[in-house]
């Protein structure tokens, strides 16, 4: 705790400073322009693999990046989807898995989670990745299968997704995108889902248009 609580006063005395006018607009309120819903893995750091400031993100983090299908059951996960599309209006929203992931270790391995019924039960919700996986992946070496089931289970997630009204609303408005991403904590890679080629590609290549379109514009602002 000492470590964190001198990271508090750094923050207070060198980094609040210098962005005063970022903490005064966002004092005012928030427009993030995107959901980005991971892992709670403590090494995920949103800010720095986005390289995002304070107000772009929304951020909710959950043992394996899940999002729970729609019911009429309340949780944070579904209340945080639907806040996000219905008062915020985020234009994106990120499902971003990451390799050695506990959580999918965990889905793969539930007898070994009699000590943890809470993680086994949530973990359930990854239960047709899992299948997906032992079936299309059984002929797979470990680590090959471990990142089919990463790639399946964010897939999953995105169907998920899409049975939330507040979702379901924003898709056949037609101002809102989803994105699935596997980030790669070794190597810094990431790559996303294309759904039309059915298939994981690197962002620098899945994004090319659009990131060629936004260095352009910076480079001349």
């Amino acid at each position: 705790m000492p470590k964190f609580a001198a990271g508090v006063v750094k923050f207070q005395q060198e980094v609040f400073p210098d962005n005063a006018e970022l903490f005064e607009k966002l004092a005012q309120g928030q427009s993030p322009e995107a959901l980005f819903i991971t892992c709670s893995d403590s090494r995920i750091e949103t800010g720095m693999l986005t390289q995002s400031q304070p107000g772009d993100l929304f951020i909710v983090r959950n043992a394996g990046n899940i999002v729970p299908p729609h019911t009429l059951e309340t949780g944070g996960t579904t209340a945080a989807i639907e806040f996000a599309c219905t008062a915020l209006n985020v234009p994106h929203i990120v499902i971003c898995g990451h390799t050695q992931c506990g959580a999918m270790h965990g889905a793969m391995h539930l007898e070994g989670l009699g000590a943890l019924p809470h993680v086994r039960n949530w973990l359930s919700y990854a239960r047709a990745a899992v299948e997906i996986t032992n079936e299309l992946g059984k002929d797979l070496d470990e680590r090959a299968r471990g990142l089919m089931l990463l790639e399946q289970n964010v897939i999953l997630q995105l169907t998920h997704l899409k049975t939330h009204p507040a979702v379901a609303v924003r898709l056949a408005r037609g101002d809102l995108r989803l994105h699935g991403w596997v980030y790669d904590i070794a190597d810094g890679e990431v790559n996303a889902w294309d759904e039309a080629r059915n298939r994981f590609e690197p962002v620098s290549q899945r994004y090319a248009a659009e990131v060629a379109k936004h260095l352009a514009l910076h480079t001349h602002t």
